[in-house]
């Protein structure tokens, strides 16, 4: 009787409870989980057309691929039904190259040299000029 509840020697091994046929628990769960799962798909549209063609129900939103274009469609519905498709562009995604400190630091130290030269020969050319101007503010002398 131990062997007939437990499904040893019953159904090849299947087991029999309560009378019923049952499959082992972990097949039953693995089978509903993937025939129970929502099916999703990418919806496709030709152009500007084909996104104000699509049918939504009221109070609906959906993004649509554009075949033609590199564009995504934002297509949304009011409560009355009214559709407005908004088109975005879409490109593929580009990582960012990677931060190179060195070339960044030498490129720094070339541009401080530069300011600090420039800064250093206008203090020196500024002098020259403000002492050629407080020569020439005096009133020249004359003869007379």
């Amino acid at each position: 009787m131990n062997n007939y509840i437990n499904g040893g020697l019953m159904n090849g091994g299947m087991g029999m409870m309560n009378g019923f046929n049952s499959m082992p628990q972990q097949d039953y769960l693995s089978r509903m989980n993937v025939n129970n799962l929502p099916r999703y798909d990418i919806i496709k549209v030709r152009g500007q057309n084909g996104a104000e063609a699509f049918q939504m129900a009221p109070n609906s939103k959906a993004l649509l691929l554009d075949e033609n274009d590199p564009l995504v469609w934002f297509v949304q519905t009011d409560g009355a039904g009214y559709k407005t498709a908004t088109p975005y562009t879409i490109s593929p995604y580009q990582p960012a190259p990677p931060v190179d400190l060195n070339s960044i630091e030498m490129r720094l130290t070339a541009l401080e040299e530069k300011i600090n030269a420039k800064s250093y020969n206008g203090t020196n050319k500024q002098r020259k000029s403000n002492t050629r101007n407080e020569q020439s503010d005096e009133a020249p002398i004359t003869a007379g």
